[in-house]
This record gives C-alpha cells, sequence and structure tokens, in this order.
C-alpha cells in the first residue's frame, strides 16, 4: 500500500451491516486506519471502537476534526436523518451516504409514497392519514389483506400486515393513540397488500448513475414458515433466483432510473447506497420501499459476493463520477443466518454469554465465510463475549452453489450456544425450491 494514499476511515453505526462493510473495507488498496464508531465488542476485534453514537452529530463531527478523519461510511438511517452527512461535510469531511434532504425517501414512508405517485413509479396504491377515526373509517371499506405503515423509521418494526378490518383497527390505535412507535408513527400510510416473491435491491449512486448491486432476498418474520411477528431481518441470500435478468432490464427502465431522475428534479440528488424493496406482482415489479442506505442482513449476503474495491466505489459515488465497470461481482451464492436472542423481536434478555463463536468463525473462515456482530458486548475480558441485543450476530458464508453457502452457515450456527439463543431454520429454501 502506498501509505500517502491510505485513508482513515471512519464507519458510522454498530451492527451486522457494519461489520460485513468494515470486513470489505479492511481489504481496499487505499484503507488506512479505519474506525468504528460506536462499533460492538465483535466488531473491535477487527478494528477499533469508539463510542461515540452516530445520532449524536455534534459530538462525532468533532471526533472525525480532531482525528483527521478522510472519509466517513455513514450506514445506519438515524443520523442520515438527522443529517450527519451535512454535517461532515460543512467541516470539508466527504463521506458515503445521502445528505438530509435526500435521505427523506426513508424517513419519510408518505413523501416518497407521494414522489412515486407524481412520477409514476409503480406502487401499492395508498392513503395517509393522521387522525385515527379517518383511518379507521377507511379501513371499514378497505379490501383485505392491507398493510399499515408508520410514516418515519421505526427499526423495521413499524409494519403490520393486516388480514382482518380488526387488526387494523388495532395497527391504527397502536400508532395515532397509543404512540407506540413516537414520532414515527403520527402519520399512518395505509395500503394494498401485494403479492408475489420479495427481492431487495441494493445499488450505488452518484447522483446520476446508478448501479444495482448483485439482487438479495431478505426473511423479516420471526420464525420458520414466515410467521411471527416482522422483525429487522432474520437472513438473507444472495443472488434472489426470483429476480430474472429480464425483470432487472424492467426494474431500470420504470423504477431505478425514473426513481434516480425524480430525486434529481426535487433537488435532492442521492449519493450513497439506493436501496429498492419490491414485490414482483402478477402486473410487474413494484417498490415496496425504499432505505436511504445498505440493509440489513442484506449486506452481510452481497458484500461478500461484490469483487471490486469498495472504497474506490464509494469514493467515485461520493465523487459524482461513479461507472458500471467499477462494479463486479462473483457468480458465487452468498447466505447469512441471524442468530437471535429468544423472544426478540418483543421482549428478550441480554447478558447471556456466548459460547462457540471463535470455533464458528474458523469454520466458516475455512468456507470463505465470515460472523457479523451485532448485539454483543464484552464479558469479563479474553475475548469473552454476551449477548447485548435482539439480533446478536450472523453467521455468512459463500459457495458456488446456494445450498452448499446455507450449509455452511447453519453447521457454525450449530457451534454457538446462550441460553434462549434463536435462530430460523428454513433461510433461503423457498429459494432453493
Amino acid at each position: 500500500m502506498n501509505v500517502k494514499n491510505a485513508l482513515t476511515i471512519a464507519v458510522a453505526g454498530a451492527g451486522g451491516r457494519e461489520h460485513a462493510i468494515i470486513k470489505k473495507l479492511l481489504q481496499c488498496k487505499r484503507a488506512g486506519a479505519i474506525y468504528a464508531l460506536p462499533g460492538n465488542a465483535g466488531i473491535e476485534r477487527d478494528v477499533p471502537c469508539i463510542t461515540i453514537k452516530p445520532v449524536h452529530i455534534a459530538e462525532f463531527t468533532r471526533w472525525c476534526v480532531s482525528h483527521s478523519v478522510d472519509y466517513v461510511v455513514v450506514t445506519p438511517d438515524d443520523p442520515l436523518a438527522l443529517g450527519l452527512v451535512d454535517a461532515l461535510a460543512a467541516e470539508n469531511i466527504p463521506a458515503f451516504g445521502p445528505t438530509q434532504a435526500a435521505a427523506k425517501i426513508e424517513s419519510s414512508k408518505a413523501y416518497a409514497k407521494e414522489l412515486m405517485r407524481q412520477n409514476n413509479i409503480p406502487t401499492a396504491s395508498y392513503q395517509v392519514f393522521t387522525d385515527s377515526a379517518r383511518a379507521i373509517e377507511y379501513a371499514k371499506t378497505a379490501a383485505y389483506p392491507l398493510v399499515v405503515k408508520a410514516d418515519g423509521l421505526a427499526l423495521g418494526k413499524g409494519v403490520s400486515t393486516c388480514g382482518t378490518f380488526e387488526k387494523a383497527q388495532m395497527a391504527i390505535c397502536a400508532a395515532l393513540e397509543e404512540e407506540c412507535f413516537g414520532k414515527s408513527g403520527k402519520t399512518l400510510v395505509i395500503e394494498e397488500f401485494l403479492a408475489g416473491p420479495e427481492v431487495s435491491v441494493l445499488s450505488f449512486c452518484d447522483g446520476r448513475t446508478l448501479v444495482p448491486m448483485v439482487s438479495s432476498m431478505d426473511h423479516k418474520r420471526a420464525l420458520d414458515g414466515n410467521r411471527g411477528e416482522n422483525t429487522g431481518g432474520m437472513g438473507a441470500i444472495a443472488p434472489n433466483p426470483f429476480y430474472t435478468p429480464e425483470i432487472a432490464a424492467l426494474c431500470m427502465e420504470r423504477i431505478y432510473m425514473p426513481t434516480v431522475s425524480m430525486l434529481e428534479a426535487a433537488g435532492t440528488p442521492f449519493k450513497g447506497c439506493l436501496y429498492f424493496g419490491l414485490m414482483l406482482t402478477a402486473d410487474g415489479p413494484k417498490v415496496i420501499e425504499y432505505n436511504c442506505r445498505f440493509g440489513d442482513p442484506e449486506t452481510q449476503a452481497v458484500l461478500p459476493l461484490l469483487e471490486s474495491d469498495l472504497l474506490e466505489i464509494m469514493l467515485a459515488c461520493t465523487e459524482g463520477r461513479l461507472t458500471q465497470d467499477m462494479v463486479r461481482f462473483s457468480g458465487k451464492a452468498a447466505a447469512c443466518v441471524v442468530l437471535a436472542s429468544g423472544g426478540y423481536p418483543q421482549n428478550y434478555q441480554t447478558g447471556c454469554p456466548i459460547d462457540g463463536d471463535s470455533e464458528a468463525e474458523k469454520a466458516l473462515a475455512a468456507a470463505g465465510g465470515a460472523a457479523y456482530y451485532a448485539g454483543v458486548e464484552q464479558n469479563g475480558g479474553l475475548g469473552k463475549l454476551r449477548t447485548a441485543g435482539g439480533r446478536v450476530l450472523g453467521v455468512g458464508a459463500c459457495a458456488d452453489t446456494l445450498r452448499e453457502a446455507l450449509s455452511a452457515c447453519y453447521h457454525a450456527a450449530g457451534k454457538i450456544h446462550w441460553q434462549n439463543m434463536h435462530y430460523r431454520r428454513d433461510i433461503g429454501l423457498s429459494a432453493m425450491e
């Protein structure tokens, strides 16, 4: 490495997604010192962690200035919505991620739906409500199932699919009257239920040019068979076999480039990772949601397949010079299985000692994979960890086939233990079938 060109990098965030990004950045030619803010005890096995949360915008920015950080990768939704990229820019520190205005594509579902309506981007029909009585009146005559969504950010848990009026009424009251999502739920988007295979497509974007990454399939429900409550994600596979080259071309024409154009026309050009949550309906692909950042756990399945230099791609996005030939993925398959605390996403216990993760990491490394740590903390030194969250860690692997990648993941998962550990046993099953 040419030390003169080495960049000091700060990665904002503390989850498995950030760990996957850091592992890929460590392979990049121009990456110098890498710090995670705040990171976690598992990430600290790879890079130093600084206990500053990225939602504390002023403190985060001051640290970057005082430590001569050259580049910041901002991945969580909250600091993007709060304007961390804008604050860094004011200090002449470039960052990977959209401005606060561009991040509104995720931080307000009502705003995103209105932009899609104005620009004829295919999505579910919808209505927006701030008054519970009006929302309930609408729900009485709506076709079921329907979907009730909190307008703002809700840790991936602000969406309720309701098969009956009674369930819709409960979801409406919980958000608008009981304020279970706080400010994020003061506005509701109620939309038609879309049926079909679901696809996640992350993409690199420099404001005008968009290059999709390999497709993936998230598994949001807590339990096997897509039962249980919505979570932040219990596992992912890549590529998604339902996403054919023909569908990809259709999405580029009708969804991806129109989205980039509409954001530029709105005066909020998007630079960073633009996430498309799609449903492949009988009427063609439609947008379920936009995210303004890498998905979790999709990132843990997608980035290991990237053969190009991630840092160079990110810099090109920030500097407005992205080209298609910069981005190259392998033809292999990848998977990530999330190991969670029992009871997640509702009440769950933390502080449980984790056993076997070091053995699992060795097995994963032999299979071209890794462990991606999220909700963990130190447990008395000597490299021991204990649980500190709902989604505790992910086990990921790459292989020539999806079946082989999943086999490696589940082999590693079998080596890890803590009290009431829970994970889905059917990640990728529908894709293999």
